[in-house]
């Protein structure tokens, strides 16, 4: 109890000794250790790199999960340490209500056929974007979050470390000032009188005083040059950090990428399948607003029917005969890349393999939305969205 009360006295005078030195220089009543230009450098650019990646964190995760009552729910789960409960996103929801009414309003009839095929598409866009979600968490939002409570809070502990070693170096220097100023004051204005003690005693005195408050400024001076090293070391491991963040940026723009491909994908065959069903609206020849097709030619081919234009004007059963038939033209063939795998949807189609190489050509009087491909023996229609041309 005595030795804990001792350290408790002890440290209150530390307390109270830098609480004096912050307040003095404050005021400019003290002089203030200045670190060098570089640690200064190191402290903002540190600082400059915690407020960024507290806010590209905080926007992140708005745009993952816009509902703040969801968030603030996982950020609870979280912190108790509890599995996040799975949750439907807007797109399954809405393939839900819309399988739901096409059983009601009648899944023969054109609109309860449609219903059911955009409800397909939306569950298959609501599987993406959930996959998109946890993947962007772990590989970009979990490391950020890493270093703000990990590395950034051992930082900050070494700051404040580093701060109190400071004060307790200017507070010594202060102190051997007075120490020095006192024995040079009593040195000079005493007069020798060797049966006087008191005037001596007073000298002893300070003189004690100013060697031991060098030995305390040696001490303090030690204590902070080892502790600004710690910390500058700390703070020149901030590279390393925006190397890993660098790294985790690219897998979430690989991530975003490959999650709207999916859903592009998945809209095409959707707005394919349309196409094909009777009485509905797209490709008609009046339709109720203006068609898209006058914008961009991305939105023309989102938007036009998938009709085969090479044999339009042949029988359904004659298309791929009359396909096979057509020669190549003697010039004007090029290599390309498929981007995604393609199913046909009819004998006019070729069927098409993620990253195979074929040969595409196009023909007079063709969609420019499709091309004819070939693979060896076999040859039909591709869409031109699913290939990387090359030279």
């Amino acid at each position: 109890m005595d030795f804990n009360m001792k350290k408790l006295a002890s440290d209150a005078g530390i307390f109270f000794t830098r609480a004096v030195q912050f307040t003095e220089e404050k005021f400019g009543q003290a002089e203030k250790t200045e670190l060098d230009a570089h640690f200064e450098n190191l402290l903002a650019r540190a600082d400059s790199t915690k407020n960024w990646t507290e806010k590209i964190l905080r926007q992140t995760e708005v745009l993952l999960q816009p509902n703040p009552s969801a968030r603030v729910e996982e950020f609870l789960y979280e912190k108790l340490d509890r599995k996040v409960p799975s949750r439907v996103t807007n797109g399954e929801l809405l393939a839900q209500y819309m399988a739901e009414a096409a059983n009601e309003l009648g899944p023969t009839t054109p609109y309860g056929k449609t219903l059911i095929k955009v409800s397909e598409a939306e569950k298959r866009l609501g599987a993406a974007e959930r996959d998109f979600i946890h993947t962007a968490s772990v590989s970009f939002l979990t490391p950020l979050r890493n270093f703000l409570e990990g590395d950034w809070k051992t930082i900050s502990k070494e700051r404040r470390l580093l701060q109190n070693r400071r004060l307790d170096l200017d507070a010594c220097k202060a102190r051997l000032k007075r120490a020095k100023a006192a024995e040079a004051k009593a040195t000079v204005g005493t007069v020798p009188d060797f049966q006087e003690t008191r005037p001596r005693n007073y000298i002893l005195s300070a003189s004690a005083s100013a060697v031991s408050a060098e030995q305390e400024l040696r001490v303090a001076q030690t204590e902070f040059d080892r502790q600004a090293e710690v910390t500058r070391l700390l703070l020149e491991g901030i590279s390393s950090t925006h190397v890993n963040h660098l790294r985790c940026l690219h897998e979430f723009v690989k991530s975003q990428t490959t999650y709207y491909a999916q859903c592009y994908r998945h809209m095409l065959d959707l707005q394919k399948q349309l196409g094909r069903f009777p009485g509905t609206f797209v490709g008609t020849t009046e339709p109720a607003s203006p068609p898209l097709s006058s914008t961009s030619p991305t939105t023309t081919a989102a938007t036009m029917p998938v009709v085969p234009s090479v044999a339009s004007l042949a029988p359904p059963g004659e298309a791929a005969l009359c396909l096979e038939e057509v020669a190549p033209p003697a010039s004007g063939t090029r290599k390309a890349r498929v981007l995604y795998d393609y199913e046909a949807a009819d004998s006019s189609e070729l069927a098409l393999l993620a990253d195979e190489l074929i040969t595409v050509y196009s023909l007079p009087g063709m969609d420019p939305d499709w091309l004819i491909g070939e693979r060896g023996n076999k040859k039909g229609k591709v869409p031109v969205t699913y290939l990387e041309l090359l030279s």
